[in-house]
Parts: structure tokens; C-alpha cells; sequence
């Protein structure tokens, strides 16, 4: 199985400082400057896209709703009829 195109072009500026200490690091790792970048900053996005899908709740919330599951199962009016009725809907 061949690698997906890279077909899509990003452009950076930076200090000659910054670029000094990307080409340094690439090469400690052995990589080219694009490789090193690219799973460089592929990392570090999927890293803040996941915490901002991260759930965050308070204790007092997070104590609250611990609490609700905790409770005994109530029985819903007419569940088990609607579970146990054939679909409408066939394959």
C-alpha cells in the first residue's frame, strides 16, 4: 500500500533561530525538515483537538450527576411494548 498524496501545501515564517532549532531536531531524528514539521505539528493538533473535546465538568457537577446514575432504574411507561414490537422498518 503506497502513502496517501501530499497534495496540500503549508507555509511557515520564522526566525532564523526557530528554523536553526527545527533543522537541529529534524536531524537528531533523522528526518527531512517537511517530515519532522509535518508529524510534528500533526501531533500537536490532534493533541488540542482532543482536549477541546474533552468533557469538563466541575466536582460539585461531576458529584451530582454520579449521584443520578447511581440511583435505582426507573421503569418508563410503555418501553417494553416499544421494544418488543416489530420494526417498521425492513432491511
Amino acid at each position: 500500500m503506497s502513502a496517501p498524496l501530499k497534495d496540500a501545501r503549508i507555509e511557515l515564517r520564522a526566525t532564523v533561530a526557530q528554523k536553526e532549532s527545527i533543522e537541529t531536531a529534524a536531524a537528531i531524528e533523522g528526518r527531512s525538515l517537511s517530515d519532522f514539521s509535518l508529524a510534528t505539528l500533526t501531533e500537536r493538533a490532534e493533541l488540542v483537538i482532543a482536549r477541546d473535546r474533552e468533557v469538563r465538568v466541575n466536582a460539585r457537577d461531576l458529584a451530582a450527576f454520579v449521584e443520578i446514575l447511581e440511583r435505582p432504574a426507573q421503569p418508563i411507561e410503555g418501553l417494553r411494548e416499544l421494544l418488543t414490537r416489530s420494526p417498521v422498518f425492513v432491511d
